[in-house]
């Protein structure tokens, strides 16, 4: 196993085993008890499945949350992040297990949304809650236009490498650093980095091991800011993790059936997240 895949492997373990140890202490020292809904189950069982596919789920799971009304929505960034460590840790260990993308660039896209994240769990975990509301509805519609460009097949012609070099490499890193932050405020990384990778001229798969990778570290170093400020939801959260892991554990064997079976759910997902971002941003309106 090459040096740098090993370090993924590690650098994942570790950062998703704190972000659990830290939230299990904070629970206790705060006395959450907050038990989770079957319906904050449910939303992490068909987001995380949907995710494990490709389609991603931090925008579902806003809009999810947004309609109906739980839990407020300065504290949807933060329970989002929180609810996503183990099963974005599962799929990391999946996809870099079964798809050879070269380590060093994976390794580096990596540590650049590690580092993104940690900034932008500072920044949004200060926030007051019109500011979050505004730049969800923003995050949301982001995403809601990659969504379309995706379905739409405009978002660059697909290439075959599995690595990049010289300036390539330097943007697919810099790109990835600006995600990383970009996730804290709802903006799934999924969509984009498909199309980022696409025109960079790299094999649609090879998406995947790096934005779950990705993933993998800059989530829970994004849950531990969130965790220190408190604006997370302990129930919703316990939910999405428990519904999620489960829904990414069904996933896996139905990976290799992704681009023939989901056009359609994409639209609907595409329908769902843009009526969530205009209530999102009529809310933040009705408090000015």
């Amino acid at each position: 196993m090459p040096k740098a895949r090993l370090l993924i492997y590690v650098a994942v373990t570790v950062v998703n085993l704190t972000a659990i140890a830290v939230w299990i202490w904070t629970a206790k020292r705060r006395h959450l008890s907050e038990r989770p809904t079957p319906a904050d189950g449910a939303i992490g069982f068909v987001t995380n499945f949907l995710d494990t596919l490709g389609i991603g789920s931090y925008a579902q799971i806003t809009a999810l949350f947004k309609l109906r009304g739980r839990p407020d929505d300065e504290l949807i960034p933060g329970t989002l992040n929180v609810g996503s460590t183990i099963p974005t840790f599962l799929s990391t260990l999946w996809f870099v297990s079964t798809v050879s993308v070269d380590p060093v660039l994976l390794a580096c896209m990596v540590a650049s949304a590690g580092a993104g994240a940690w900034l932008g769990a500072g920044v949004v975990s200060r926030m007051p809650r019109r500011a979050i509301q505004l730049f969800m509805g923003t995050a949301l519609l982001i995403a809601a236009c990659f969504f379309i460009l995706s379905n739409l097949g405009v978002s660059g012609p697909a290439g075959a490498a599995m690595d990049l070099g010289g300036w390539r490499f330097v943007v697919a890193v810099a790109v990835n650093f600006v995600l990383g932050a970009l996730m804290c405020v709802g903006i799934g990384n999924y969509a984009p980095s498909m199309v980022l990778l696409a025109l960079l001229g790299m094999h649609p798969i090879a998406a995947y091991p790096i934005m779950m990778a990705s993933d993998g570290v800059l989530i829970p170093v994004a849950s531990l800011g969130f965790l220190k400020s408190g604006r997370f939801a302990h129930g919703p959260a316990v939910g999405l993790i428990l519904g999620g892991a489960v829904g990414t554990l069904c996933a896996f064997p139905l990976v290799d059936a992704i681009s023939t079976h989901l056009s359609l759910m994409r639209w609907f997902v595409t329908l769902v997240i843009i009526y969530a971002a205009v209530s999102m941003v009529r809310s933040a309106y009705r408090q000015s």
